[in-house]
């Protein structure tokens, strides 16, 4: 079957299976599959493609149709300029976290980062995002799960950035040097249970329960770190995390008795990132 029909046939097979975007992820998978680009697809649109190619192409559309998300079917994901590894063992990268390294780059204007650690590490986004954007800052990233901090290091390493960033198993921050670091990031859980039927249904399906969902309310999360940062952080320290849709003043009223509370909104004017000084 020539390219542009095989292209064709998966765009109307993942429209039929309500897939968000389908010829963009019929694009997206057989550029997975051919190891091209896009241009590709339009210089060789007559191109046939083999029995073989046919069938893996055939297999990741079977995975997209049931929902799979086409990065864990690619196995990558683009943020902040670097490509990425993701897995099912991994949230994967939105650009709506990008905002939380734009805000650590406003906030480093007047108090430049030495030592940083981003909680939470997850695939390594935030941690490499900083040691890309700050060379001569110490990072940290510490990470609950062993099958994310394998992702992460792996990213890292992918980056040349391994001897930059010191990874630590552990729960948020414990184990962490009291006053250690000026800068502590984090995109952590928010989602309450109470709000799982406005989750999209392949995020719920697919992605780690663990890196989405934080307890009924959705502040678990924050309810212990954001006491846990102000130990870890040097005073007048900055803590910069990403908070959900919902969340603006349920997370300020735990942070009351910080100072010089910013918010960062998204490009839908909504409220996405959350910066206090200790």
């Amino acid at each position: 079957m020539e390219l542009r029909h095989a292209i064709q046939h998966a765009e109307q097979r993942l429209e039929a299976a309500h897939v968000g975007s389908p010829r963009m992820n019929a694009e997206l998978l057989v550029m997975f599959v051919l190891g091209c680009d896009r241009a590709y697809l339009y210089a060789h649109s007559e191109r046939a493609l083999t029995k073989d190619e046919m069938a893996h192409y055939d297999d990741a559309l079977g995975e997209r149709a049931r929902g799979v998300p086409a990065q864990y079917i690619t196995g990558h994901q683009e943020f902040w300029g670097m490509d990425l590894i993701v897995s099912p063992a991994v949230l994967i990268p939105r650009p709506e976290t990008e905002h939380v390294i734009e805000t650590v780059l406003e906030v480093a204007r007047d108090a430049p980062p030495h030592n940083m650690v981003d909680v939470g590490t997850g695939s390594g986004c935030i941690a490499l995002a900083l040691a890309k954007e700050f060379p001569q800052a110490r990072i940290h990233a510490t990470e609950i799960s062993v099958e994310a901090l394998e992702i992460a290091r792996a990213n890292a390493a992918r980056h040349q950035l391994e001897n930059r960033i010191q990874f630590h198993e552990t729960d948020l921050l414990a184990g962490m040097v009291e006053g250690a670091f000026d800068y502590v990031v984090s995109n952590p859980p928010y989602i309450g249970d109470w709000e799982v039927d406005s989750v999209e249904a392949q995020v719920r399906r697919f992605e780690p329960r663990l890196a989405l969902f934080a307890g009924h309310s959705g502040l678990e999360v924050f309810a212990r770190l954001i006491p846990g940062a102000r130990k870890v952080l040097q005073p007048g320290g900055w803590l910069i995390m990403e908070i959900g849709h919902s969340g603006r003043e349920r997370v300020c009223e735990l942070l009351k008795d910080w100072e010089e509370i910013r918010i960062t909104n998204d490009l839908q004017g909504i409220a996405r990132v959350v910066a206090v000084r200790r």
